[in-house]
């Protein structure tokens, strides 16, 4: 898919040819799958080689759907940090940071609520649907203003894209509403970031559902052995009409077809397979049989670089606090920036001494954040370029 030109003011254009920065993420609620894959993942490694990129580990946002499962956030921090990698992901190349690390989101956050009435966040069309989907009866206030805090994690790095699955869209309008609203008050800080989305946009679930979601228990995930695979595979839903093999079947809307068309890299075989569906000289069994050996060998590389990262149990800690140092001095240049515009920059000397050591001049404000001694120090502009870690110990493998 061909990305979508961005309007990058001239100021803001990385270092290195960079078209601009790019910021997305996800909610450590588990392993990533393959419908995070198709809407995001498969965006963000090509991406990465054409903006200076991003990618938050969103710890608050947890706190909107599963305040009572707290306690399981930490494993799952560990567990997308190494999907990330596995996919190939590069902290070489890109920041991965922890959002519970920057605590100037949190007054970003606070910011932006100001700007953002109740009812414009009532229209967010997936509101209603995580609500049905959690049967929940009614929102709580952080779940309803669930988007206005993803604004804030986007806009804190002044991102010009944000790549995301189509469901997502409608959030970063509101960004874009916010972005709007601020420059219009108080001057321009904020770029008005553009979506690009996945070539698929959401991946349909194993059961036939619209979407592939943790939460449905219909997703086969990236970091599923081979058996697991072709289990999940195997019981598929495919076309209810369909009694027999030699039934005439249909194509459309059906899951299996609809992974063959993601991820079967032989167009040939995939039409082969459709027409005789269509006149009932293929089973199930064939097609769904065909659809596991092509998700495996698509995941066995992934998988093979997972494991590796996974064997250094410091390799996920390692980047997150880089990337953590790194976003939070964008985070206090950008707050700065904000306050500096907002005439609420009093008590500078104040505001100067709360900034963590080795920080930039345009840290303003947060509780200090305590970091390793052997975490390596980054540009302050974060051109882009991407130091080695400095720590003894061997870096982590690329993971190209």
């Amino acid at each position: 898919m061909a990305v979508t030109e961005t309007r990058v003011r001239p100021e803001r254009r990385a270092a290195g040819g960079k078209k601009g920065r790019l910021l997305t993420g996800d909610r450590p609620t588990g392993k990533l799958h393959l419908g995070h894959f198709v809407g995001s993942l498969e965006n963000r490694l090509r991406l990465q080689e054409e903006y200076e990129c991003f990618f938050l580990v969103a710890d608050y946002h947890v706190l909107t759907t599963g305040l009572e499962r707290t306690s399981e956030v930490a494993g799952n921090i560990r567990e997308l940090v190494l999907d990330y990698l596995g996919v190939g992901i590069d902290p070489q190349k890109s920041t991965i940071y922890l959002q519970s690390l920057v605590p100037e989101v949190a007054v970003l956050h606070l910011i932006f609520s100001m700007l953002t009435s109740v009812p414009r966040l009532q229209r967010v069309p997936t509101l209603k649907e995580i609500m049905r989907d959690l049967k929940l009866e009614t929102a709580s206030l952080g779940l309803l203003s669930y988007p206005v805090l993803q604004a804030a994690d986007i806009l804190m790095v002044r991102a010009d894209v944000v790549p995301v699955g189509k469901d997502q869209a409608s959030h970063l309008e509101v960004t874009r509403e916010i972005a709007r609203r601020f420059n219009e008050l108080y001057g321009p800080v904020f770029p008005e970031p553009e979506t690009v989305t996945g070539r698929v946009g959401t991946l349909v679930g194993t059961d036939g559902q619209a979407k592939m979601s943790k939460s449905l228990d219909n997703a086969i995930y990236l970091s599923d052995d081979a058996a697991t695979v072709t289990r999940k595979v195997s019981k598929m839903f495919t076309d209810p009409t369909r009694i027999h093999p030699t039934d005439p079947g249909h194509v459309e809307g059906n899951p299996v077809f609809a992974f063959h068309d993601a991820f079967n890299k032989d167009r040939a075989e995939v039409e082969e397979l459709k027409d005789r569906y269509r006149k009932g000289t293929v089973g199930d069994v064939e097609v769904k049989k065909r659809l596991a050996r092509v998700l495996n060998e698509f995941l066995d590389p992934i998988r093979e670089r997972r494991s590796r990262f996974a064997q250094n149990p410091s390799v996920v800690e390692d980047v997150l606090m880089e990337g953590s140092r790194v976003a939070r001095r964008e985070a206090q240049e950008t707050l700065h920036r904000c306050l500096e515009r907002m005439g609420m920059d009093y008590f500078g000397a104040a505001r100067d001494g709360g900034r963590p050591d080795g920080m930039s001049g345009a840290g303003r404000v947060g509780a200090q954040l305590s970091l390793p001694s052997w975490s390596a120090s980054r540009s302050a502009e974060s051109s882009g370029s991407r130091k080695r870690w400095s720590r003894s110990r061997p870096a982590p493998p690329r993971s190209g």
